[in-house]
């Protein structure tokens, strides 16, 4: 039976790397054999703005029951202020199906693209696993006296057990599938009494289920500083959704930029989603100026996923090989020289590396990122 991916493009530029990551991905799929099937949807501003459809009814379900996966695009439009579709689309797929697991690597591909002095490939490789259906993000508070001099906003932080002790063992279970030694949770439960608290307890008793694994915890702010200052330091790190979201765009920017900056959402053994986290940039959209290398890894991620190691390896070596000799999108240019290419130029040229090295024997590249579905 085929694998079969729901393909959202969605806004932006995200149709423009959504289809260079779905030409790679089709032919790996063919010289490897994979059986992997492409279903493309129209959601997102254009289908809202024709007729208010942001999902469809049953959608949830129809991903649950026949799709292996999703592989997304970027949503967000200037035409939707309040980019009321963007929620009603990425936010509800990771909260109804229980994507609780952000994993977001933060891995240097060229030490030219390091910002920090005498950092480079060795030092900058950790990973980020982000809580990704709690905290700050479930929409949990209210507004009292709204638009008044007395007017009173809250927002709920949700913590939950289940939550904290199974994001904290996907955290250990990534540091077990890659071969590292070092765990760390972060949190301000300096201040954060109640919540954060929760959160400690809960990652000691986990740590103590991993033995092999060192495990430590610190406050959100030392470790922001510490990243900049020693990455070296840190293998996985592990933390609530708002922490998560701020870390990860540190992450980024210290391994080359969003531009290359992947992701997937994922629960282990179900329908889960890959996505880059560059966001629909409207301002370039069109334009030929997108990157298109964050949808490419994420679909390393993806592959990861489905059970096809040697698949993501080989993609992810050719994203390596690109940014080290080949043709790059502005947003590289000041980091690596050389004349600005297209994003269509650059997904030609990842093409020909991946028809290349498909004739090699199966697992003869460097190791990918493996996923907590893999350990």
């Amino acid at each position: 039976m085929p694998q079969r991916i729901a393909v959202i493009p969605g806004d932006g530029i995200g149709p423009e790397v959504a289809s260079v990551g779905v030409r790679l991905l089709s032919r790996i799929a063919e010289l490897r054999g994979l059986g992997l099937q492409f279903d493309w949807f129209d959601f997102g501003a254009e289908r809202y703005l024709l007729d208010g459809t942001v999902l469809p009814d049953g959608f949830m379900d129809t991903l649950r029951r026949d799709y292996a996966a999703v592989y997304f695009g970027a949503v967000g439009d200037p035409r939707v202020p309040g980019n009321e579709h963007a929620k009603g689309i990425l936010l509800a797929m990771r909260f109804e199906l229980d994507l609780y697991i952000n994993l977001r690597p933060c891995q240097l591909l060229d030490d030219r693209l390091s910002p920090l002095k005498g950092k480079g490939r060795r030092e900058l490789d950790f990973v980020v696993v982000r809580e990704n259906t709690e905290g700050l993000y479930t929409g949990t508070g209210g507004t009292f006296k709204k638009g008044t001099p007395d007017e009173i906003a809250q927002e709920v932080e949700i913590n939950t057990r289940k939550g904290v002790e199974r994001i904290c063992e996907a955290a250990f279970a990534v540091a077990e599938a890659n071969g590292k030694k070092r765990v760390c949770m972060t949190d301000k439960a300096n201040v954060l009494l109640h919540g954060h608290g929760l959160w400690r307890r809960v990652f000691a008793e986990v740590a103590g289920r991993h033995p092999k694994i060192e495990a430590r915890a610190m406050f959100v702010d030392a470790l922001a500083m510490d990243l900049v200052r020693q990455p070296e330091a840190y293998d996985v790190i592990v933390t609530n959704n708002l922490f998560g979201d701020i870390l990860t765009d540190l992450g980024a920017a210290l391994t080359g930029g969003l531009g290359i900056a992947a992701s997937g959402n994922i629960h282990p053994g179900q329908v889960s989603l890959f996505e880059p986290v560059h966001g629909s940039a409207p301002d370039i959209a069109g334009q030929g100026k997108a990157n298109p290398l964050a949808m490419v890894l994420s679909g390393a991620l993806m592959l990861e996923h489905l059970g096809h190691a040697a698949e993501a390896r080989l993609l992810e070596d050719a994203v390596r090989e690109q940014v080290a000799e080949g043709a790059h999108t502005p947003d590289l240019v000041p980091m690596l020289g050389g004349p600005a290419s297209t994003t269509e130029q650059v997904g030609n040229e990842l093409l020909g590396r991946i028809e290349r090295a498909a004739t090699q024997p199966a697992g003869a590249s460097a190791s990918a990122r493996r996923s907590p579905a893999a350990s």
